[in-house]
């Protein structure tokens, strides 16, 4: 068991591999009636975007409620340990879960056969879940368009993984900051509409 759990790819492979034997007792492997059909894939994806949702928003307040709040009280000598390793890699998952949860809730959206009128709100078909998804969907875009095109950049510059000047570090530091507490704001009412969607009718 330690052979798994100390090292993170096999904890992951462990992961997968309860996750398909979950999957077959829950579906019925045992009596030969598991069926791969749309509704299957579209549970599939609904699962994958989760996940890579879990990845993105657990990262971004782990930023917001422990990092940046205790980055002040750390001896300077041991802020590089931060900047230097422990941060690049959790912006590596931060940005990649982002990208991962906006590409898998579109098509997620596109499988169910609401993407359009989510995208317009619920305006197409006045379908009350529609709207509350789209809300969720367009908080959801902002927040991965901060990530992407404002936080990174700037975070980049702050963390010295491109050259800047002192007062630039400084800058792209607190815009960078702004922009993941912009983030953290819009994902309490963004997690409310995807979850109070599912309990609309």
């Amino acid at each position: 068991m330690a052979a798994i759990l100390t090292n993170l790819r096999n904890t992951v492979i462990a992961g997968v591999v309860l996750a398909i034997v979950m999957v077959g007792v829950l579906m019925g492997w045992h009596e030969g009636s598991i069926a791969f059909d749309m509704a299957w894939a579209t549970f599939f994806m609904r699962w994958l975007h989760v996940l890579a949702g879990v990845m993105w928003i657990g990262i971004l307040w782990y930023f917001n409620f422990v990092q940046i709040p205790t980055m002040p009280s750390i001896p300077d000598e041991q802020k590089p340990a931060i900047g230097k390793h422990i941060a690049p890699c959790a912006l590596f998952w931060f940005r990649w879960g982002a990208m991962g949860t906006i590409i898998t809730g579109l098509l997620l959206a596109w499988m169910s056969g609401y993407l359009i009128d989510a995208i317009a709100l619920g305006t197409t078909d006045g379908v009350p879940k529609h709207t509350a998804i789209g809300i969720g969907m367009w908080l959801g875009a902002i927040m991965w368009f901060n990530v992407w095109f404002i936080i990174w950049p700037n975070q980049k510059k702050a963390l010295g993984i491109v050259d800047a000047d002192a007062d630039a570090k400084a800058a792209s530091a607190r815009t960078a900051m702004l922009f993941s507490r912009t983030n953290t704001m819009l994902s309490i009412p963004m997690l409310y509409a995807m979850v109070s969607a599912q309990n609309i009718y």
